[in-house]
């Protein structure tokens, strides 16, 4: 294959193959009002449509009940998503599911009603204890055991790509750390997405998620390579984190040139159609890649960054705890990161960071690192994004805890491009605390 270039040579036990995953979504002004019709194509009578209070108040959720309405389908609507969900809204939203005996489902909102829908189709349909199929080590991993019911998903922010990917993400309580469940049984049924809901959103909304996408596609292309994983004991076994490969590399490329030309002009100018409709289209390309390639540091980390938020309260997102929302725990990491991974694959840095627009002229691959690094600040400072961990209250009195919330993330953690032990993990936190 001409597109296999030297990062895929294969090596003695590492997988020969890796798996495309393909996603069956519409993209388009005005799509949201297909709802009833696709809803219909799938056999669906009476359907759960889960959303949050805020996305309730929108134009988006009237859009769709109104279609589903029109074409004669019966709903019930759960507001009760949880902003960044936890094993307890997990659970209370699959209970939902369970006591309404739905045949299918809808998510309207954003990555964590997308995800909260997906945990209560799982849930519903093949009732377990909340751990077993939560990723291993933190849970049981074990493997969903058949199709669930259609889901389709709605997304109303450009960023976090859920529509496009079999993974379902929360806050698990007692540990005060992120985990996740994983698998291709998890992706929507389908997806509509349409530009036109993100006009009235806030710009640190538009930012946050803005970012989680440019993150996606960053770190869907600096992952250790499919070919350097140990091959899979069955294929069926072949997880969708399965490292770098042709198809997730050519996904991410077109991201992040959308990204790279969007991002700051969508966050910046409410008014700006062209500009947050692109962001849109480059968050869904920035889920397929890494729905077929994995992320790897930058989401380690953050998930120990949501979960161990002292005081800030970030703003435009409820107020009534504290929160860091999930772009912004993503990519106050990524500089640090990128430098330090930039030795295992310098012409994969090279090329994001000039995707994203940096000038290479008398770049070396000693320089990609920073190179990379110093362009994603660029960003942030445009979006007058915070300037580091230290921004939003954390310091070198963190640094450990941080690091025991990151280091059970080692299904991420190993998706980086170099071996990663804790104290790597301590000095990449450190380096996050201040950019400038």
């Amino acid at each position: 294959m001409g597109c296999c270039h030297h990062y895929f040579a294969p090596i003695a036990d590492g997988d020969s193959a890796f798996t495309i995953d393909a996603s069956t979504l519409t993209f388009g002004a005005g799509c949201l009002r297909e709802a009833g019709d696709q809803a219909r194509a799938l056999g669906m009578k009476r359907v759960a449509i889960y959303t949050d209070a805020g996305v309730k108040k929108l134009p988006p959720l009237g859009t769709v009940t109104g279609s589903l309405k029109a074409a004669g389908i019966d709903y019930a609507i759960y507001d009760e998503v949880r902003v960044e969900p936890t094993d307890e809204s997990f659970k209370a939203a699959a209970r939902f599911a369970i006591d309404g005996k739905f045949d299918g489902f809808f998510s309207v909102g954003g990555g964590s009603v997308i995800d909260t829908c997906k945990a209560a189709n799982l849930y519903s349909t093949y009732p377990a204890d909340f751990l077993t199929y939560v990723n291993a080590p933190i849970g049981g991993g074990q493997p969903i055991p058949g199709p669930l019911k259609p889901h389709i998903a709605c997304p109303t922010t450009s960023g976090t790509g859920s529509e496009a990917t079999g993974i379902a993400i929360f806050d698990l309580l007692a540990m005060k750390a992120k985990t996740g469940i994983q698998s291709r049984l998890l992706k929507p049924t389908t997806g509509l997405i349409d530009p036109e809901v993100t006009r009235t959103l806030p710009s640190t909304i538009v930012a946050s998620t803005g970012f989680d996408a440019m993150s996606h596609a960053l770190e869907t292309l600096t992952d250790i390579s499919y070919a350097q994983r140990a091959r899979p004991a069955r294929a069926s076994a072949r997880p969708p984190s399965q490292g770098a490969n042709p198809f997730s590399d050519m996904v991410a490329f077109e991201a992040l040139s959308l990204v790279g030309k969007y991002l700051v002009r969508a966050v910046n100018d409410p008014a700006d159609a062209e500009a947050r409709a692109e962001m849109m289209y480059a968050a869904t390309l920035a889920g397929i890649a890494f729905g077929n390639a994995g992320c790897h540091l930058p989401h380690g980390m953050s998930y120990a960054v949501s979960g161990l938020v002292h005081e800030y309260r970030a703003p435009h997102y409820p107020q009534e705890v504290p929160f860091v929302p999930h772009g912004m725990s993503v990519v106050l990491n990524a500089p640090s990161v990128y430098r330090f991974t930039a030795s295992a694959c310098p012409d994969r840095h090279l090329d994001a960071a000039q995707r994203l627009g940096a000038d290479l002229r008398g770049a070396t691959p000693a320089d990609a690192g920073e190179v990379l690094a110093g362009q994603i600040i660029k960003f942030m400072q445009a979006t007058r994004f915070p300037g580091g961990l230290g921004s939003i209250g954390f310091s070198e009195r963190d640094l450990e805890a941080l690091v025991d919330g990151a280091w059970p993330q080692q299904r991420v953690i190993k998706n980086a491009p170099r071996e990663v032990s804790r104290d790597d993990l301590r000095e990449l936190f450190r380096g996050a605390l201040s950019y400038w």
